[in-house]
C-alpha cells in the first residue's frame, strides 16, 4: 500500500473516531440530564446546546492536534510532553467554554426557564469538566499514536530482517556461481589440447549447468527432481574427463522428487566429492547420491557417499563452497536444517555428506528422472 493510501486511510479513521466520540459524549450528556435532572425538559434549545458543545469540542480537539503536530510534540520525551499538555489542555478548555458561551448567548438564546447563562462558579465547573475530557482525548490520541508507532517499528524491523536476509542470500549465490564456473572451466582447459571433441561436449554440458545456475539465481528453492537433472549433467561432465576412474549411482526415492531444496546444494556436494575425494586418487572411485524421506515424511535426507578419506580443513582454509551451503540452509530453514561432512562410520574409505531438511510444500515439476541410475 502506498504512503498516500495509508495517509488517506488514517485521515478517514481519525475523522470517523472524532465524530463518533463527540456525538457519543453529547448524547451521554443528554442521558445524564434525563436520568438525574428530571425537571429539565429535553427541548430544542437543549439539543442545540449539546450539539454546539459537540461541534466546539470537536474543533477544539482538532486544533489541539494540529498544534501538537506543528510543534512536533510526538517526538518529545514524556516529561517535556506532560507539562506542555497541562498548559495546552487548560488553554483549550477555557477557550472552548468561552466560544460555547458566545454561541449559546447570541445564537441559541435559551429561555430564562433553562437557567440562563452560566455564572462564575458554574463556568469554572464547565471548564474543569472540559479540561478532564480533553485529557481523556489526549490520552487516547497519544495512546493510539504510540501503539501505531510500535506496530510500525515491528514492521520496519521485519522488513529490515527480510532485506538483510535477501542481501545475504544474494551474496552467497553470487559467490557460488563464479566458484562453480571456475572449476568447470579448469576441467575443460585440461582437455582442450588432449581431446578437443570431448572439450566441446564438456562446454555443452557446462552451458546447461550455467543456464540452470543463472536462471535460478533469484530462486530460493527448486524441486529435488530439477536439482538431480543438474547433478546428472555434472556427473556426465566429470565422467568425460575422469573416464573409468569415476563411477556413480543415483538412488532416489520417487516420493522425494517434488520436495523443495535450495538450488546447487546437492550439486555442490557432488562437486566437492569429486574434487577432493576422487580426482586426487590415481585409481579414482565411486559416488552414490541418495535421497529418502524420514520422520513420517517430514524430513528429507540427502546423502552423497564417495571414495576417499575426510580430513577436517585447517582454520585458515579459504574455501567457500560448504560454508556458503551451510549459511544458505541456515537462512532458509534455521536450525532445523543441517549439513555434515565426515568419514562414513559404516564403510571404510568412504566419506559421507549428509543434508537434512524439513519438508515444505511440494513444488510442481513435470520431468521425472530415473529413481535409480548407475554408471
Amino acid at each position: 500500500m502506498s504512503d498516500s493510501a495509508i495517509s488517506s486511510r488514517r485521515q478517514r479513521w481519525y475523522w470517523g473516531l472524532q465524530l463518533t466520540g463527540w456525538v457519543l459524549y453529547a448524547s451521554m450528556g443528554l442521558l445524564m440530564i434525563h436520568l438525574f435532572a428530571a425537571k429539565v425538559a429535553i427541548t430544542g434549545h437543549l439539543l442545540a446546546i449539546q450539539a454546539a458543545m459537540a461541534v466546539v469540542l470537536l474543533l477544539t480537539s482538532h486544533a489541539l492536534r494540529t498544534w501538537l503536530q506543528w510543534r512536533h510534540w510526538k517526538q518529545l520525551p514524556a516529561l517535556a510532553l506532560l507539562w506542555r499538555l497541562v498548559l495546552a489542555n487548560g488553554v483549550a478548555a477555557v477557550l472552548s467554554q468561552l466560544v460555547l458561551g458566545v454561541i449559546i448567548a447570541f445564537l441559541i438564546r435559551p429561555p430564562a426557564s433553562m437557567g440562563g447563562l452560566a455564572g462564575g462558579p458554574q463556568l469554572v465547573g464547565y471548564i474543569l469538566q472540559t479540561y478532564f475530557v480533553l485529557w481523556l482525548w489526549t490520552a487516547c490520541y497519544f495512546g493510539l499514536h504510540y501503539l501505531d508507532r510500535y506496530k510500525q517499528a515491528e514492521v520496519d524491523k521485519w522488513k529490515l530482517h527480510a532485506a538483510v536476509r535477501e542481501a545475504e542470500m544474494s551474496t552467497l549465490k553470487a559467490q557460488i556461481n563464479p566458484h562453480f564456473l571456475f572449476n568447470g572451466l579448469n576441467n575443460i582447459r585440461a582437455l582442450v589440447m588432449e581431446d578437443p571433441a570431448r572439450a566441446r561436449a564438456m562446454m555443452t554440458h557446462l552451458s546447461d549447468l550455467l543456464r540452470y545456475s543463472i536462471q535460478l539465481n533469484g530462486t530460493e528453492q527448486v524441486p529435488l527432481a530439477r536439482e538431480l537433472e543438474i547433478v546428472e549433467h555434472y556427473l556426465q561432465l566429470e565422467a568425460m574427463q575422469l573416464e573409468e576412474r569415476l563411477s556413480y549411482t543415483l538412488d532416489i526415492d520417487p516420493a522425494t522428487l517434488a520436495v523443495p531444496v535450495p538450488p546447487m546444494t546437492l550439486q555442490l556436494l557432488v562437486e566437492n566429492a569429486i574434487k577432493h575425494g576422487i580426482a586426487p586418487r590415481p585409481e579414482g572411485g565411486s559416488i552414490t547420491v541418495s535421497a529418502q524421506l524420514a520422520a513420517a515424511g517430514t524430513q528429507l535426507h540427502m546423502l552423497v557417499r564417495n571414495t576417499g578419506c575426510y580430513h577436517p580443513p585447517a582454520p585458515d582454509h579459504t574455501g567457500i563452497g560448504l560454508r556458503n551451503a551451510r549459511e544458505r540452509l541456515a537462512l532458509l530453514f534455521g536450525p532445523t536444517a543441517t549439513l555434515t561432512l565426515a568419514n562414513d562410520p559404516n564403510a571404510p574409505s568412504q566419506v559421507l555428506a549428509h543434508v537434512q531438511l524439513p519438508v515444505a510444500a511440494a513444488l510442481p515439476f513435470h520431468s521425472t528422472p530415473a529413481a535409480a541410475v548407475s554408471v
